[in-house]
């Protein structure tokens, strides 16, 4: 029900935002499967490889991400006690929700889900955006998994603080593989990608704040630590954002005319520090 509420939202975007809609009539549904999963593995190298190719500004992007998840390293336990406090207050349904969506195996049945649709309808726009959901999905649930077990961090739920580490091991090691959120970072590139197709900043922010419960659900749980669901969430845009530069050169379709960039600002003051994203 709640992936089929999902689908429909998307589909309702595509009606409000048509921009000169673009059916692929003349080709095969065969063709158009074969042409975009070209472009998923086009789109996972293309993120992967955009290190190699950074400058000053994504540089200092990769450093203010750095420098905050380090901030949030530091008081990590004592968000974790603060957390704990009104964890039991928090309705179960939400967590259900943030548990399950996030999960691997009902990510890709959405994401397929929308792939599919656009596929047999033959509405490029719509398999655009369903080669973006799985490449994204596939390219940051590879660098969660790796990370998982190079990282080897206690998770909240051990009982160890989260300064604790069993780091590198081939396969992952129960209860110490906390950092990245592989639920935090799938749930919120979906919701990304998806808020691409509204114009509407209380529309995006409204899928904003669904893509986000999956990582505040694994917070509740003693999944993760707060930075752990942070690092993931901005570090799925990061990923998002490089994929859909590469499709705008594989599409004639381009649902989001404007510029494709991800900007800080960081703001100090008397006893504050703040970090504002723009995207």
């Amino acid at each position: 029900m709640k992936r089929t509420i999902l689908c429909l939202l998307l589909l309702i975007g595509f009606q409000l935002y048509p921009q000169g809609q673009i059916e692929s009539q003349k080709s095969s549904n065969w063709q158009n499967f074969t042409y975009d999963m070209g472009n998923v593995f086009g789109g996972i190298g293309h993120a992967y490889s955009r290190p190699f190719h950074w400058e000053g500004d994504d540089w200092a992007n990769f450093g203010y991400l750095a420098a905050g998840t380090a901030v949030l390293f530091l008081v990590d336990d004592e968000l974790n006690h603060w957390t704990n406090g009104f964890s039991e207050d928090v309705p179960d349904f939400i967590k259900d929700y943030g548990n399950e969506f996030g999960n691997p195996n009902n990510n890709y049945m959405f994401t397929g889900g929308v792939y599919l649709a656009g596929l047999f309808t033959k509405n490029e726009k719509l398999r655009r955006t369903g080669v973006l959901l799985i490449s994204a999905a596939t390219a940051g649930g590879f660098l969660q998994q790796v990370s998982k077990r190079i990282v080897g961090r206690a998770r909240p739920k051990s009982g160890d603080s989260s300064s604790t580490y069993d780091p590198l091991h081939l396969d992952r090691v129960f209860n110490y593989d906390s950092f990245p959120s592989g639920h935090a970072m799938l749930a919120f590139s979906n919701a990304y990608a998806i808020a691409k197709q509204f114009k509407n900043p209380w529309v995006k922010a409204g899928i904003y704040t669904v893509g986000m419960i999956p990582g505040f659900a694994r917070i509740m749980d003693d999944f993760h630590w707060v930075s752990d669901v942070a690092f993931s969430t901005l570090l799925s845009i990061f990923i998002v954002e490089s994929i859909d530069r590469y499709l705008d050169s594989k599409y004639n379709e381009k649902y989001n005319a404007q510029a494709k960039k991800v900007s800080w600002n960081l703001n100090f003051g008397p006893g504050t520090m703040g970090v504002a994203l723009r995207f």
